[in-house]
């Protein structure tokens, strides 16, 4: 599929918080494709509210065409690291470099902020996810490799109803830890 040049990426606003539960519900019309996890589709997404909290931070950004949100990431600066708590974009703009785009805006964010790394927690194998994710140079991290921070999330999230065998943290770094010898 073409690249979307139309859309622009930007720094979320509250003006567009209300139609952002709309682009996630679109968004997980991908996964009635996915064995097992076609419950997702009518899965609870986040609220207006908690898109206002990373709004006010700074740290949501959107697509925007023709004067809507055709997609939007939002993540939270927690402990040197950016964690991504969403991406999500219109069923009918996927596979266009929209998702690609606003990740790179974040990552960009991070990078500005001299913060140590990209976290997520994300569904191993499916292509839109884990996959999608390494070719922007995420990492999978094993066990014993996560952090007590992202383990809590990977079990809040299985407490949630997530499987949590399908589920898996990555990260992006951005910088070494301090004493850390590069190979």
């Amino acid at each position: 599929m073409p690249s979307d040049t139309e859309a622009i990426i930007r720094t979320t606003t509250r003006a567009h918080a209300p139609q952002l539960p709309d682009v996630e519900r679109s968004a997980a019309e991908a996964f009635r494709s996915a064995a097992g996890l076609e419950w997702l589709v009518s899965a609870p997404v986040m609220s207006v509210e908690t898109h206002e909290r990373f709004i006010a931070e700074g740290t949501s950004w959107v697509a925007e065409a023709g004067g809507a949100a055709v997609g939007f990431v939002c993540a939270e600066a927690v402990e040197g690291d950016l964690h991504v708590w969403e991406l999500a974009v219109c069923q009918d703009r996927q596979g266009r470099g929209i998702g690609r785009r606003l990740m790179a805006r974040a990552i960009d964010h991070a990078r500005d902020c001299d913060l140590r790394s990209v976290t997520l927690t994300t569904f191993r194998g499916v292509p839109w996810n884990e996959p999608f994710y390494a070719t922007l140079g995420f990492e999978t991290l094993r066990v014993g490799e996560t952090d007590p921070r992202l383990e809590s999330i990977l079990a809040r999230e299985v407490d949630q109803g997530l499987p949590g065998e399908r589920r898996c943290a990555m990260r992006l770094r951005l910088r070494q830890p301090p004493g850390a010898v590069e190979s």
